[in-house]
């Protein structure tokens, strides 16, 4: 193969203003689907300590969050960490960025799936449905929530299609429904529960154990994972400044949810009930605090994060693969642009099956709660890295600020040095304690082996993925780690 790059096409339409990145950057993090189900996860491991494990994850985050937004100041593009780290880093780790976003991001929604369909059963129960074709329907089933969950994956994924400005007017009104149902419950949670308010749930040092802190900032940073869409969509704002304001009000916005909700939380269920239910911990809290047809609302909110989660989470992992495309890193069918609908059609629509077929086989794993957490703590370390690499790449592009400006020197290198350093420490960290704490492999959430060998496999299929496009596909991206600029369209069109 040559290095010419394929004759020009049509490039991404640019129809998002600053309200409609939120919407994507937000419905991307899905708070209600985090406090409705991280909080009791997270609770499982750190106990009644969850304001200050989401404070104190809030922190690095910040870090990265200031790093995503400098770098798409002066270089945006739909690639972002994965062009970023490859012009500053090396094209090896660039790539790296974005294959594991892609994998990571496939996996959630094949988790988020299975969430998805688990609240709509839940919701048939609340309605008095509880079989259908003479089966009892369960939400913990991971085979009867999967199969729901992907009839809707379907669903969002054509709408993905058609536009991700009709995307993002979905998603708004999702987000308002679903932020009137958590504030007035979280609300009335906070005025009525019967557990006293404690200022020992923001004590850190009162989690239970080292591992323990780990495991739940992981799980922390993964509720916060998404602000980033905000950047993936930079190409299709009308003012790229608009991405890097729509992901920061995004992540100061969730800061405030999550501990709204992990107050309300603490304040309405005990421990052992936090930590019990699980998937079903909102539909739980909402039946403490309401009578139906009222209690039922919390669920209705879940369901709509799911799905709105779900659509987010194709929309920015199809314009990854367009921006690797674009670079020859991917093939050409990732790159090609509608001329109808001016988005990345046939990806979004291979995305949306790829996510079927993982689903599908993620039935290996027999209960819902163990598909949760396989995949929460694969994705968290995965992300973390992700995060790390952006991160240490800014602060090597900016560098020279520490001599010229040291005020602006500390938030574009310092800051974001230290927050890397504390997400590569932590995933290091939960990396060894998932190595130490068993002596053989097994198919379960609670093997430690098991664990820590699905984010190694995410991150080994990424240089293998890396090495095909450097000497099979012979990408121009690997020369010098620059990413094709986003103002240059080089993409054929499709119909």
């Amino acid at each position: 193969m040559n290095d010419t790059p394929p004759p020009s096409g049509p490039a991404l339409r640019k129809s998002l203003g600053l309200l409609d990145g939120i919407a994507i950057a937000a419905s991307s993090t899905a708070a209600t689907t985090s406090i409705g189900i991280g909080l009791g996860v997270t609770a499982g491991v750190v106990g009644l300590h969850l304001p200050a494990i989401m404070l104190l994850a809030f922190l690095p985050i910040l870090g990265i969050a200031g790093a995503y937004s400098r770098l798409n100041k002066v270089e945006p593009n739909a690639g972002n960490g994965y062009v970023w780290v490859g012009r500053s880093l090396t094209p090896w780790l660039g790539f790296l960025v974005g294959w594991v976003n892609i994998v990571a991001t496939i996996a959630f929604l094949a988790y988020t799936t299975a969430v998805t369909g688990s609240a709509m059963i839940q919701l048939a129960g609340e309605a008095g449905v509880h079989e259908a074709g003479g089966l009892t329907l369960d939400p913990g089933s991971t085979a009867q929530t999967t199969a729901v969950g992907i009839v809707i994956l379907v669903a969002v994924t054509l709408t993905a299609v058609t536009g991700v400005r009709t995307a993002a007017r979905l998603q708004t009104g999702l987000l308002i429904f679903e932020y009137v149902v958590l504030l007035g419950f979280c609300g009335y949670g906070i005025v009525t529960g019967p557990h006293a308010f404690s200022l020992s749930w923001f004590d850190p040092f009162a989690i239970p154990s080292a591992s323990a802190l780990a495991q739940g900032l992981l799980l922390s940073v993964f509720c916060y994972w998404g602000f980033e869409a905000a950047f993936t969509v930079n190409e299709e704002v009308r003012d790229p400044r608009d991405a890097s304001r729509a992901g920061l009000i995004t992540l100061v916005t969730m800061l405030g949810l999550f501990l709204f909700g992990s107050i309300a939380f603490q304040r309405v269920l005990s421990e052992d009930e936090l930590a019990g239910h699980g998937a079903q911990g909102l539909a739980y809290f909402g039946d403490r605090l309401a009578s139906q047809p009222l209690a039922a609302l919390p669920l209705v909110a879940l369901m709509f994060s799911a799905v709105a989660s779900l659509q987010a989470g194709v929309i920015p992992t199809a314009r990854g693969m367009f921006a690797m495309s674009r670079d020859r890193t991917l093939g050409p069918v990732w790159g090609k642009v509608s001329a109808r609908y001016g988005t990345p059609a046939l990806g979004t629509l291979l995305i949306g099956a790829l996510a079927t077929a993982v689903a599908a086989l993620a039935l290996v794993i027999p209960r819902l709660a163990d598909m949760i957490m396989a995949t929460v703590n694969a994705v968290g370390i995965v992300v973390a890295l992700s995060y790390a690499l952006t991160a240490l790449a800014a602060a090597v592009r900016f560098r020279s600020l520490l001599r010229e400006d040291w005020r602006q020197g500390v938030r574009a290198v310092v800051l974001p040095t230290l927050s890397a350093i504390s997400l590569l420490a932590l995933g290091g960290y939960l990396c060894w304690s998932f190595y130490t704490s068993t002596d053989h492999l097994e198919v379960s959430a609670d093997n430690g082996w098991f664990l820590l060998l699905t984010p190694l496999a995410m991150i080994a299929s990424g240089y293998l993925a890396a090495a095909w496009a450097k000497w099979v596909r012979r990408s121009p991206y690997f020369h010098s780690g620059e990413g094709t600029d986003a103002d240059a369209p080089q993409l054929l069109a499709t119909s």
